[in-house]
């Protein structure tokens, strides 16, 4: 279980603390009756904030079930920005109700629910599933993917899984999502990225080519073997920004193993997330390194990584670090 990025506090302990958390410019809300160190919350990212604000509902309500986001965020899943909303499951029938930004889904067929340490959750697998259904189709295909690499298991798997057991709302996103869901995609930023590369036009890549050379076995992300063009979609954490020393490091060291990867192709590209969700830059870093479209580009598809309903902040969809 992912823990709480912040120190939680409940609004009954202000009696033991001495502390007024409501009138204390310390002190930050982060739901109604649950409190935290205002420099730590500050200083958390978008997806950081919601995890705190799931543990939050977690200490008010003891041995709920949490469900999509929620769940994804407590299993450490992807989550994009700040979804907008706590979800639960309440296996007693009855409607779906939503309390400010606590929404209770009612389901007459159980989830698979795990123990994660004093919470609960639905399980990996129809935790990712049922974010394929509701998320843009490239973010699903990136929780998929995640889940996939966390359980050991393919997507073929899952499918058999799941046959018969999938209701029709987002059946057609799932199965477009597990046709190309694989834990050989080891980031975020490069499931997001082969999602944008098929709907740009360009041939599918290899994942996850070794290139060997003396002394070193180099993994690509991406690599297209009829035009010998490797493709590295970069990521967030690649470097620590908190140390000069050890970022500068890490530059010289990539540097030295891109020129190792260029010696042995006749192309090279390499893309952030800022390029991938643009797509446009994506698709010149492609186009230099050697590589021509095979069909026409998907614009709706490609007008989706725009489009995330479930976020409070469209523009902060980094992937987790």
């Amino acid at each position: 279980m992912q823990s709480s990025p912040v120190p939680l506090t409940l609004a009954s302990d202000e009696a033991f603390g001495g502390v007024r958390f409501r009138t204390d410019p310390g002190w930050v809300r982060v739901r109604r009756g649950v409190y935290a160190p205002r420099i730590a919350w500050e200083a958390l990212s978008p997806w950081e904030r919601y995890l705190a604000r799931v543990h939050a509902v977690g200490a008010q309500h003891p041995g709920v079930l949490f469900a999509f986001e929620s769940a994804a965020a407590l299993h450490g899943l992807p989550i994009f920005g700040e979804p907008r909303d706590v979800h639960l499951i309440d296996d007693a029938g009855g409607k779906s109700r939503r309390y400010g930004d606590l929404v209770i889904h009612s389901t007459r067929r159980p989830p698979h629910a795990a123990a994660l340490g004093t919470v609960w959750a639905t399980g990996i697998r129809d935790t990712a599933l049922g974010l394929a259904r509701v998320l843009p189709p490239a973010y699903g295909l990136a929780v998929v993917d995640a889940g996939l690499r966390r359980v050991g298991e393919t997507a073929a798997t899952w499918r058999t899984l799941t046959q018969g057991h999938l209701g029709q709302r987002g059946k057609r996103r799932v199965q477009w999502v597990l046709d190309r869901a694989t834990p050989r995609s080891e980031s975020v930023g490069e499931s997001v990225s082969r999602a944008v590369i098929e709907w740009l036009g360009f041939p599918d890549p290899e994942l996850q080519v070794v290139f060997s050379s003396p002394g070193f076995e180099d993994r690509v992300d991406f690599f297209w073997r009829s035009v010998r063009a490797i493709g590295e979609s970069d990521g967030f954490g690649k470097y620590d920004r908190g140390d000069v020393d050890a970022t500068t490091r890490a530059l010289v060291d990539e540097k030295r193993r891109e020129d190792r990867l260029r010696r042995q192709v006749d192309g090279f590209a390499r893309w952030d997330w800022a390029d991938t969700m643009r797509a446009d830059p994506l698709a010149a870093a492609l186009r230099a390194a050697g590589l021509d479209t095979i069909r026409a580009p998907h614009r709706a598809a490609l007008a989706t990584l725009r489009h995330h309903p479930r976020s409070w902040r469209h523009g902060e969809t980094r992937p987790p670090v």
